[in-house]
């Protein structure tokens, strides 16, 4: 049973929340809190827009070679010589991996020998079938003969010219994968070789400023490594804008041939819209 203490204190309880509001002339209950209007933020102006990332930071590129390539070995082989180190340079038809082809050179050999005997053996079975001392069957088996030799006397010389690689164009060597007295299998790569002779700088611009650039363009790009800047002009402007960040893709080339300058260095694009264009 509940005590007589508490009775009265839960009857005063049920009569203050059954309250109606407070009349006039009394103190009103405490309202509840409410959370503070938030003042509206004025848009900004049209001279304090920010300017999209693309203009408000650096434009980088990267020097890259025109054409590069990875050799491959093409016959199964121990790799003799590597007549060009890495770093070095090369012109183009020069060997750049010689392999050890003793057992191409002895089976090339061993079929030039048979297809001699071949061709000895058909040319008396020819004079034979002339006097009737043997049927044409014989000498079409003889003819076969020569024919099956040539074939393979073809495929080993075809061997054989894959034992040396020659270089496609002029260049360095930018990578040796494998080294001297190494076996390889068809298909494994044997260097990385770059043509260095013209090289390209790609970049990212500002789509808007397709009204005004164009290939052709000169500029100056300074590079980091060096420090110093190097004039350029623009080859090809990409074939699509990206749509989100409004940008296109460019690749220009340094003018000239610049010994200090290899593949991989970076720096800054000194490119901006003439004044008249504005941003």
């Amino acid at each position: 049973m509940l005590s007589s203490r508490l009775i009265p204190a839960l009857c005063a309880a049920a009569w203050t929340l059954a309250a109606p509001a407070a009349e006039p002339g009394r103190p009103a209950a405490p309202a509840a809190l409410m959370p503070a209007p938030v003042a509206p933020v004025a848009p900004p102006s049209a001279g304090t827009a920010a300017k999209p990332a693309t203009e408000r930071q650096d434009i980088r590129a990267q020097l890259s070679p025109q054409r590069y390539t990875t050799l491959a070995a093409e016959i199964g082989a121990k790799v003799n010589r590597l007549p060009v180190p890495e770093g070095g340079s090369f012109k183009p038809g020069q060997p750049l991996i010689v392999f050890d082809c003793s057992l191409q050179t002895a089976q090339h050999n061993k079929a030039r020998a048979a297809l001699s005997g071949a061709e000895k053996t058909y040319a008396v079975n020819g004079r034979l079938a002339e006097l009737g001392s043997i049927g044409k069957a014989e000498l079409a088996v003889s003819e076969s003969e020569v024919g099956k030799n040539r074939a393979e006397v073809a495929a080993m010389a075809a061997m054989l010219s894959k034992c040396s690689v020659a270089a496609p164009f002029g260049g360095r060597v930018s990578e040796q994968k494998v080294r001297e007295q190494q076996y390889v299998q068809p298909g494994q790569a044997l260097l990385e070789i770059i043509d260095d002779s013209v090289l390209e700088l790609e970049f990212i611009a500002p789509s808007r400023w397709l009204s005004w650039l164009s290939a052709g363009h000169a500029f100056k790009v300074r590079i980091d490594e060096t420090g110093k800047s190097y004039p350029a002009k623009v080859l090809r402007i990409g074939a699509k804008v990206d749509p989100v960040s409004q940008s296109v893709k460019l690749a220009a080339a340094i003018n000239g041939k610049i010994p200090e300058l290899i593949a991989g260095m970076s720096g800054t694009v000194l490119l901006a819209p003439p004044a008249d264009q504005g941003q």
